[in-house]
């Protein structure tokens, strides 16, 4: 029990140093893995995020892992999320594997009550994102998308123009 509060100068150096050296490694490796590895997140991010979080407690903490090794977990995280999103660009079957489509819940006036429920999206969450980008009723929006990342865009009416960024989502 009295080792709770201190054990000894040489682990409180060495978490120290590898606290420090794990994050500096991690920073680094994200750093040159490009902008898509902090991006919002999508499911396979997310995981990407929690266990990259992990590695560096384990370095820190973890008097049985070097930072060699948590440094090479760090790195096959971030090369997995890598082929992960290279594969998900090329390859639009694995995508829709890895990844969920966006899904319009508002559209002219109505609430998708089906989508809305299959989404577990309520109109006070609707209402809310409105409310925030500044629309003070709903005649003023054409429609609402939940995106892959679980944010809520919201489009407002206005004339078609020549490139549209609702034309790859699904025609209701």
């Amino acid at each position: 029990m009295e080792t709770l509060i201190f054990e000894n100068w040489e682990s409180t150096i060495r978490t120290g140093i590898l606290t420090i050296l794990g994050y500096l490694a991690m920073v680094f490796l994200l750093r040159i893995s490009g902008k898509r590895t902090l991006s919002k997140m999508n499911a396979f991010d997310f995981v990407v995020t929690i266990a990259l979080g992990s590695c560096l407690a384990s370095i820190a903490l973890n008097k049985n892992i070097t930072l060699t090794d948590g440094v090479l977990a760090i790195s096959l995280f971030i090369f997995m999320q890598f082929v992960f999103t290279f594969l998900s660009v090329h390859i639009k079957g694995f995508r829709t594997l890895v990844t969920s489509k966006p899904v319009i819940v508002f559209y002219k006036g109505e609430f998708l009550e089906n989508e809305m429920k299959t989404q577990r999206l309520t109109s006070e969450e609707v209402f809310n994102e409105c409310r925030l980008k500044g629309y003070a009723n709903l005649d003023e929006v054409y429609l609402v998308v939940l995106e892959s990342t679980g944010d809520i865009s919201v489009i407002e009416n206005q004339e078609k123009g020549i490139i549209s960024t609702v034309d790859g989502l699904d025609k209701l």
